[in-house]
């Protein structure tokens, strides 16, 4: 067995006296998203609460044209040790665990890559057909038995790695984000565990991760999490200044405005005497061409008193509609 940790994918040094409980039976969830991997349920072990389940899912891959190899427990130097599942142009050793849904053992029987998409071997795996379209049944490979044995080793599954799994173990791909998420996440849930569900876990499958990773993107955390990030980090800081040069911009303005009247009031008055200017049609072209450049002072004084009426009616309308505008 010794060999056998050799070939078998790296451990993540967690090393138990006791064997994992038996793998629960329940039945596969329809694949929601085209190009979604099945990645069967297994055991996990935590130093406090002991075995506790990883529910079953659908994933999406790193990448198009990768395959999930499984994770599993072996029997090494009277230890259970784990060893974690991986992504790869191929698939690896699992152990010779029957997983079911297509992994039986050696290799992935539930589909395969062709020019860029998946086909889904319908024979062995559940999918959504009305937004899954590319399948294929081979009934040849699907192996059904009673065997729920979840170890390797002594008293469990003896299969030992075949030649093509040393291959697969020179281009491992570690798990994504969501898969590690979706661990810990049933590592959290009291009732995942085997002390508490004597081996038989109220959810033992999920049709996808719960955490949003949603997200495919989020299910594919490589490239597009990278491409994400830099808009991210870039628009707070152009916001930040933006909003820095508005609120040093707002007093100034503010203060200029209070004491001088007459300038902003041109400019204000540019746009409410469209309408006013209909009944005055005589004076309000004349003051809104000279007042914002030249004759915006001297005629502000003599406005004042002959039309006393006029400018009082003429703030009250600005007002209203610049409050207007900001609302919409």
């Amino acid at each position: 067995m010794v060999q056998q940790n050799t070939f078998a994918q790296v451990s993540v040094g967690i090393s138990v006296r006791i064997a994992p409980p038996a793998l629960p039976i329940y039945t596969q969830p329809e694949c929601p998203v085209d190009g979604y991997m099945w990645q069967p349920g297994y055991w996990a072990y935590d130093n406090a609460g002991g075995y506790y389940w990883v529910p079953g899912m659908w994933v999406a891959p790193p990448r198009p044209g990768l395959y999930w190899t499984p994770a599993y427990w072996g029997y090494v130097g009277g230890l259970y040790g784990f060893y974690a599942g991986y992504w790869g142009p191929r698939v690896g050793y699992y152990g010779g665990i029957n997983y079911g849904c297509g992994y039986y053992g050696s290799g992935y029987n539930g589909g395969r890559w062709d020019n860029g998409r998946f086909r889904y071997n319908t024979a062995a795996v559940r999918v959504n057909t009305t937004i899954i379209h590319n399948t294929y049944i081979d009934r040849s490979v699907v192996r059904n038995n009673n065997n729920r044995i979840s170890f390797n080793g002594p008293g469990g599954v003896t299969a030992k790695p075949r030649a093509q799994d040393r291959l697969a173990m020179k281009d491992r791909i570690q798990p994504t984000s969501s898969q590690i998420s979706h661990q810990t996440a049933a590592r959290k849930d009291r009732n995942s565990f085997a002390k508490v569900n004597n081996g038989r876990p109220a959810t033992p499958a999920i049709s996808r991760p719960s955490v949003n990773n949603n997200r495919t993107s989020a299910s594919r955390p490589g490239a597009l999490n990278q491409e994400q990030a830099r808009p991210q980090r870039n628009t707070p800081q152009t916001q930040a200044q933006k909003q820095q040069q508005v609120q040093h911009q707002n007093p100034v303005q503010r203060e200029q405005r209070a004491p001088q009247q007459p300038r902003p009031v041109p400019q204000r008055q540019a746009r409410p005497q469209a309408q006013p200017q209909r009944q005055p049609q005589q004076h309000a072209p004349q003051q809104a061409r000279p007042v914002p450049q030249q004759q915006a002072r001297p005629q502000a004084q003599p406005q004042r008193q002959p039309q006393q009426r006029a400018p009082q009616q003429a703030r009250p309308t600005g007002e209203r509609r610049e409050g207007g505008g900001e609302r919409h």
